[in-house]
């Protein structure tokens, strides 16, 4: 997965549910509309949570990746 521009960066690594969600939602409040967090995490339900979470909030997941057990994920503040 190519790396995309983003405005801040949360490293969510070896974090279990729900901690990483709660964690960008804090990270979110922090940003402008329109830019983008990019967050790293490990615990596999994360996928699931992401796609729950934009869902939820408005909040975009521009794009997800995993590479060697990571999930890398941007998401972009409504």
């Amino acid at each position: 997965m190519t790396d995309m521009n983003h405005d801040k960066d949360l490293d969510a690594r070896g974090m279990n549910c729900p901690l990483p969600i709660l964690r960008t939602k804090k990270a979110l409040a922090d940003l402008q509309s329109g830019q983008v967090l990019k967050v790293l995490a490990t615990d596999p339900g994360a996928v699931r949570d992401f796609h729950t979470f934009a869902k939820q909030t408005g909040h975009e997941l521009l794009s997800q990746g995993e590479a060697n057990r990571e999930f890398t994920f941007f998401m972009k503040k409504k």
